[in-house]
């Protein structure tokens, strides 16, 4: 008896739509994906629950037929390949016919379409791929598509989505990538029916302030040159625009957006001289080559891309950025130092174990209930706690490079970074405040209004209520605005736009590894941002209040990120050191 046997397509769709269909973002780009196809010149973008409730998409492109209608539902129909030597002629964002069927098999898709030519138009309604409604009906030229309960009959695959807030990300990710290819199109997005963006056709420099912001319009530097084969044009910004994450990187080729770690790579390496590791730019480079040099063909999310001649095109995308920024900067020089050159010191590095209480032979009946630490490093701590004498000489505590605290121990030496111990600090003071909402408010003399991107707004409407609960006095304006009447109470005046926008960015870079919940990912990044940082001057009186507040969180040893605050290095270690 024969083993080997067709699929049902049923089986077959839900197979294809887990490689085209990921999460909602998926739908929203094979969508507008077929809208730009069909020439359309205006696109409107509803959103219900971040696409799992509904994602509709209504475009005034040509339309499609009656007869065709029921077609683009079956698997691998398509309007746009006719031989095996279209492959490599593509200019077409869709082009395999897969993306209805895929959609379909696990959604409750609603169609309608009408062409200028026709006198009415058609519906096409379709549950987990089986047809419900076929007829006619009065309907605007153009195509709508309306995509409801993703995964609705997939409960498996529905459960691994994401936060409402991570799937709205990767929506706008998407609908900014096709509004920035296609800046002569007008867009809008609303999301449970508030206008996030209304785009008219306009030129690319507009395009990108209206959807980042309108300081990137002074920031960003303008490129456009051609080699051999391959045109390069766009725009990358100046460094001091960079921000924490790297949501703001977009790469097309003929028009399609892709995906290219290595060219990314490359154009980040030009920022050196000018970025911290943890700080990236914002960049949208086109790379216009003839199809035949470029494989778009290579995965089903079309995302992914392979040059004929990437060496070249990788080469001159290096040398272009480093040009533009090199013309507008001057390259910062390398500045020895002359006394180290001259009297070269050998470098001495000390393990830097963290402080366990267990290697250091105490039981926990020893360790102080108030503070929770060794009994010698209490003593250390706390050996001065009325009349403190000068640091240098015998107060117990010394600042190191205006970084680290210094303390004796009874059996060696105690290292304690300021920043990570002052984090842990913030975190915790920042976490039970969310909790219980009795956080203390400092009101500004003048309310500051602040205009965020769409992604960092829509996060901020997420923890709105954790962070109003933690001191900030915040007032949701029209748009993508809002008015900071207040801060909280704990932290110093000043720049507080600032403020919040790196909060808010520092939320969205802590690593969804952490399984962290949202509040104590946005205690982790108000800690970041507001604790003091390495390289400010403390005083004895802080010295001595910042350890006193230390031990006596709940995990001194730890900074929110379970990196160490503190480091013993045991005497014997020391006196090793110089032993001949």
């Amino acid at each position: 008896m024969s083993v080997i046997r067709l699929l049902p397509p049923e089986i077959a769709n839900k197979i294809a739509a887990g490689e085209v269909v990921q999460r909602p973002s998926s739908v929203l780009k094979e969508l507008l994906d077929n809208s730009l196809d069909s020439g359309a010149s205006r696109i409107v973008v509803t959103m219900h629950q971040a696409g799992r409730a509904l994602i509709q998409v209504v475009d005034n492109g040509c339309g499609m037929a009656h007869e065709d209608i029921p077609n683009c539902f079956l698997r691998h129909a398509t309007s746009k390949i006719h031989s095996v030597e279209d492959l490599s002629h593509i200019r077409t964002l869709g082009f395999r016919g897969e993306a209805m069927a895929s959609i379909a098999s696990i959604a409750q898709v609603t169609l309608k379409s009408k062409r200028v030519e026709d006198a009415s138009g058609t519906e096409y309604e379709s549950w987990g791929g089986d047809e419900r409604s076929y007829r006619p009906v009065a309907t605007e030229n153009g195509t709508s598509v309306a995509v409801r309960n993703l995964f609705f009959n997939v409960p498996a695959r529905r459960a691994f989505l994401k936060t409402d807030a991570t799937e709205m990300r990767h929506n706008l990710t998407i609908f900014q990538q096709m509004a920035l290819s296609n800046p002569d199109v007008a867009f809008e997005l609303h999301d449970e029916n508030e206008a996030i963006y209304r785009l008219p056709a306009q030129d690319s420099l507009s395009r990108i302030a209206d959807l980042f912001g309108k300081s990137y319009k002074a920031s960003l530097i303008p490129i456009d040159e051609a080699a051999g084969f391959v045109r390069i044009y766009g725009f990358v910004s100046d460094p001091k625009l960079a921000r924490k994450n790297r949501g703001e990187q977009f790469l097309f080729v003929n028009g399609r957006p892709f995906m290219h770690r290595h060219l990314i790579h490359q154009v980040l390496e030009q920022y050196r001289p000018w970025l911290r590791d943890d700080s990236y730019p914002f960049f949208s480079l086109f790379f216009d080559l003839d199809p035949e040099l470029v494989d778009v063909n290579v995965h089903p999310s079309k995302m992914e891309v392979r040059f004929e001649d990437e060496r070249t095109v990788v080469g001159l995308t290096r040398s272009v950025v480093k040009r533009a920024l090199n013309q507008r900067f001057s390259v910062p020089e390398q500045m020895p130092d002359s006394f180290m050159d001259a009297f070269p010191v050998p470098e001495f590095t000390f393990p830097s174990p963290r402080f366990d209480v267990s290697a250091q032979g105490i039981s926990t009946a020893q360790i102080p209930s108030r503070i929770n630490m060794p009994p010698d490093l209490a003593h250390a701590l706390y050996a001065f706690p009325t009349q403190p004498a000068k640091p240098e000489k015998n107060s117990g505590f010394w600042q190191l490079h205006e970084s680290y605290i210094l303390t004796q121990t009874l059996t060696g030496l105690c290292v304690i970074d300021q920043s990570a111990a002052h984090r842990r600090i913030v975190y915790e003071r920042a976490l039970q405040a969310a909790e219980t909402g009795l956080a203390g408010t400092q009101q500004l003399l003048f309310p500051q209004s602040v205009e965020f991107s769409a992604s960092d707004y829509s996060v901020l409407k997420q923890l709105l209520p954790d962070i109003l609960r933690m001191g900030f006095d915040i007032t949701l304006v029209s748009g993508n605005s809002v008015l900071i009447n207040g801060v909280p109470a704990d932290i110093t005046m000043g720049d507080e736009r600032n403020l919040l926008t790196s909060i808010l960015q520092q939320y969205q870079q802590v690593h969804p590894s952490l399984k962290l919940k949202p509040r104590e990912k946005l205690a982790i990044a108000y800690a970041s941002k507001t604790a003091i940082p390495r390289g400010r001057k403390l005083g004895l009186p802080e010295m001595e209040a910042l350890i006193d507040q230390l031990f006596a969180c709940e995990s001194p040893y730890v900074d929110p990120m379970n990196k160490p605050t503190l480091v013993y290095l045991p005497l014997d270690e020391i006196r090793g050191r110089f032993r001949s």
